[in-house]
Order: structure tokens, then C-alpha cells, then sequence
């Protein structure tokens, strides 16, 4: 990432974002709320017309236009399936200073800066710990995954195997960002953590991949009384193994999680298949976000929001917080008794005993 670009978005303000709105037709009210986005600059906008407006602007360098279209072109076959989700709207300019890209126009560029528009989708964050909750989301997964399973991703990231990780953990070499004294310890352990990873996605042949909402975790899920769960922010969307999708909504002990998971597959099994050798790829799709999520810091050190929201990243003992977090991972991916898949299976059945 170019610094410069850095350090250009993180000084973008309302005021820009708001003349490229109403280079878009969609005029502001006055009411306007500056949406938490590390990664984009977000802004909530009441329009004139009482429509409610959420603008997204795409960070410089990270996603190709044709990238961002293909996240696009999957929100709307979504909408178009009656999948809850929040899908950019068709931008029509009103002014030679918008350019739009693709057919139909969801992304536009503005004074060098590109952006889409969804329509505001309130809520508030799901019950994991209700088994309906739980179920309705597993239910509404298929029906997104059945969506997904439809046509390939030719643009976005593939979340396969032991690459994601390998290009991460070049990134955080080439930056020079871990300090000498743990460096050794720290690629040992990755790399370790790393030879796993793919052996474990070796291990399950055929394994077949869709597009996927790529980030779902709570926070990107909204829920209401009436409607139930929808979707938000799809800008991770990826290609990848079903279960990617799900593991991020487990929390708690082993046990919990087991739990969860089982209630989740209750609803996704009545609307989709999932191939159940898929449950052991949850530790080393884990492993792997851990990894990405440290060169997602040190990659984007240079925008100032960075450093004061992490303060304690790239210190020594952040690393060697890793190092032990990723043996942790290492042991969590080589079970003592090599527990088969079918482990799993047993567990379901004592858990349906358990609640009959």
C-alpha cells in the first residue's frame, strides 16, 4: 500500500463524501452519521426524498473495480433470491464529475475516490445462544450458499488451502515489522501452523468451494423481531469451503461451540447440503484469519487510525503473543487421538438426546 493513499483516506471527510452524493442525485438533509469502518470510510445520510443512505468509500488499492463488481453483481443475486441482504443501489449521475463503471452503475468514482450506496438496514446483534436465533441463520446460510454455488467468483480472493496465509505471512517479512529476537520463533511457528493448513485441506478430496460472504461474524449480521437475520457488508466475499461461513458465529468452550454448530447445521441442512468433512477445517480456517489479521495491521500501519485503535501491535510481546497463540492453533489442528469427522456426527446425536 502506498502511504501516501493511506494517509489521503484517513483525511477524507463528510463533506467530500457528501459532494459525491449529490454528484450522484442522492441529496442529504443535513442529518449525516459517521458509520466504525477501519477498512472503508462509511457514512450514514438521510436523504431529501426520506430514504436513509449508507455510503461506502472503497479504500484506494485494495480491491480492483472489477472486484468490487463482482461483490456487487453476488449482493444483488442475493436480493433478487429474497436472501436478506444489503445490495448497492443502480447510481445515476447527475453531474459530469461522477463517473460510473459496469452495467448497471454501483460503483461510481468521485474526485479520485470510488463509492457504492446501500439502503440503511438497522437491527441489532443476534441471540447465539438461542437455538431458533441459531437456526434461522444456519437456515438463511443455505439459502446464501445455494446463491453462491450458482457461478464462480473469476475476480476475488480464493480462501483455499495454505496460500492465504503464505501471502500473508510474505507481507509481514517484507515489511521487516517483527522484531529480530522473535522473528525466528515467530516463521518456525507459522510455517508449521502453515504445513498443517494444507495438509488438512489435502486430506478432504473434491472438497468443493462457492462464493461466500467471506466475514461472517456476529457483527455482520443484523436481527429484527419481525424480519429475523439479514446480511451486511459483503466486502470480504471470497471463495472458499462452506464452513467458512459458519465457524466465526461460534463462541464459547468446546462444548458451547459443538452446540452451536449442530443448531446452525439443523436449519443450513434443511435448505442446502454441507459436506460434513468440512467441520475439520474450522481450526486451520481459524489459524489462517490469525495470520491475516497481523498483516492486516502491519499493512495499513500508515493510516493514522491504526496506531491510536492498536497501540499494542508490533511491540515484542504482541509477537510472542502470537507465537504462542499459533502453537496453541498448531495443537488444536493435530487432535492427541486423531479424531475422525465422524466424532462430530456422535456429538449431534448426543446433543439431540439432550434436548428431546
Amino acid at each position: 500500500m502506498n502511504p501516501d493513499l493511506d494517509r489521503s483516506f484517513g483525511d477524507l471527510t463528510p463533506e467530500f463524501m457528501l459532494d459525491a452524493l449529490d454528484a450522484a442525485g442522492l441529496y442529504g438533509d443535513g442529518r449525516i452519521l459517521q458509520l466504525n469502518s477501519y477498512e472503508n470510510r462509511v457514512l450514514q445520510v438521510h436523504l431529501e426524498d426520506g430514504r436513509i443512505a449508507v455510503a461506502k468509500f472503497y479504500r484506494p488499492g485494495r480491491w480492483s473495480d472489477a472486484q468490487i463488481l463482482e461483490e456487487h453483481q453476488f449482493a444483488q443475486e442475493l436480493a433478487a433470491a429474497e436472501v436478506p441482504v444489503a445490495a448497492p443501489w443502480t447510481l445515476t449521475a447527475a453531474n459530469d464529475a461522477l463517473r460510473g463503471v459496469g452495467h448497471p452503475p454501483t460503483l461510481a468514482h468521485f474526485g479520485g475516490q470510488r463509492f457504492a450506496v446501500t439502503p440503511r438496514q438497522g437491527g441489532r446483534a443476534p441471540e447465539l445462544e438461542d437455538r431458533e436465533v441459531l437456526s434461522w441463520i444456519g437456515r438463511l446460510l443455505g439459502r446464501l450458499h445455494n446463491v453462491g454455488r450458482e457461478r464462480p467468483f473469476e475476480h476475488r480472493l480464493s480462501w483455499v488451502g495454505a496460500q492465504p496465509g503464505q501471502l500473508a505471512r510474505q507481507l509481514l517479512l517484507d515489511l521487516d515489522c517483527i522484531p529480530i529476537e522473535v522473528l525466528p520463533a515467530w516463521d518456525a511457528m507459522v510455517q508449521a501452523c502453515l504445513r498443517r493448513i494444507q495438509a488438512m485441506f489435502d486430506a478432504i478430496p473434491h472438497l468443493q468451494t462457492l462464493r461466500l460472504h467471506g466475514d461472517c461474524h456476529p457483527g455482520n449480521i443484523l436481527w429484527t423481531p419481525d424480519h429475523g437475520p439479514h446480511f451486511v457488508d459483503l466486502d470480504d466475499a471470497v471463495t472458499g469451503p462452506a464452513v467458512q461461513d459458519l465457524w466465526m458465529l461460534l463462541s464459547g468452550d468446546e462444548v458451547a461451540a459443538r452446540q452451536q454448530l449442530m443448531w446452525i447445521l439443523d436449519g443450513y441442512e434443511t435448505v442446502a447440503e454441507f459436506d460434513r468433512r468440512e467441520l475439520s477445517l474450522i481450526e486451520p480456517l481459524r489459524t489462517l484469519r490469525m495470520i491475516h489479521h497481523s498483516a492486516w495491521l502491519a499493512k495499513r500501519w500508515n493510516d493514522p487510525a491504526f496506531p491510536l485503535a492498536f497501540p499494542w501491535f508490533g511491540t515484542p510481546n504482541y509477537w510472542h503473543d502470537q507465537v504462542a497463540k499459533l502453537g496453541e492453533q498448531l495443537e488444536a489442528m493435530t487432535p492427541k487421538d486423531e479424531r475422525a469427522v465422524d466424532d462430530w456426527r456422535d456429538d449431534e446425536v448426543q446433543f439431540d438426546e439432550g434436548f428431546k
